[in-house]
Order: structure tokens, then C-alpha cells, then sequence
């Protein structure tokens, strides 16, 4: 099974409307795929989160398996306290996760960003 993180630039009423299509079926006693995500409202929120940099350390830290803060800055030839900051801003948007040994870790098999671009009908 491939665990996707799903990423999605979109209004606020389309993760509502998807909440409460989840909260229906779960009503109805339906079965419910599970379903990772977080979303913004505009590219521009989603670029002060998602920097080229903490992609540079999503892909590494993927390929490399769970390190530390320090390990990660090494292997990135970064300071610590820019590593440490983006592993921080990465842990809440659930894209990194910190095991037990405290070492840093990518839990998903792959992350969709999707990005609907709305168009004014003619």
C-alpha cells in the first residue's frame, strides 16, 4: 500500500465539502479510504511553507532514511538552526515525523501537490 500525502491549493469550501462527504459515508456506516492532507487557500501560502530548501530536505531525508537534526544539517551542508527550523515547520504540515530515537524521518511513499486552476466560464 503507498502512503500519499496529499497537498492542495484550494478554497477553503472545497476541504469542507470533502469533510462532509467524509462525515456522511461515516454516517451511513460506509467504508472510508483513509485520506492524508492539508490544504491552502493560495499559491502564496503554500510557498511560505513548502521553500525549495525543505523540498531539498524532504528529498534527501527520503533518500538517506531517518537521521538527526544534526546528521541532516551535515549531509544537507546547512546550519543546524535553518535544518532544525524547517524540520519544525515540516513536522506540522505532517510531511516529517521524528521516531522514536528522536531521529527525523519522511513517513510517505510519495506527496501529491494538486493545484486546480479555476477559470472564468464563458
Amino acid at each position: 500500500m503507498t502512503h500519499t500525502l496529499h497537498i492542495e491549493i484550494q478554497p477553503a469550501r472545497a476541504a469542507l465539502d470533502r469533510f462532509g462527504m467524509t462525515l456522511a459515508s461515516t454516517v451511513a456506516r460506509e467504508h472510508v479510504a483513509p485520506y492524508f492532507g492539508v490544504g491552502f487557500e493560495t499559491m502564496a501560502q503554500f510557498t511560505t511553507v513548502f521553500t525549495t530548501r525543505r523540498w531539498e530536505l524532504v528529498e534527501a531525508l527520503k533518500a538517506t532514511g531517518p537521521l538527526t537534526i544534526y546528521a541532516l544539517a551535515k549531509h544537507l551542508g546547512r546550519h543546524y538552526r535553518n535544518v532544525h527550523k524547517d524540520v519544525s515547520a515540516l513536522m506540522d504540515w505532517m510531511v516529517v515525523e521524528k521516531n522514536e530515537e528522536g531521529r527525523v524521518f519522511v513517513p510517505w511513499d510519495e506527496i501529491e501537490v494538486r493545484w486546480p486552476l479555476l477559470s472564468n466560464a464563458a
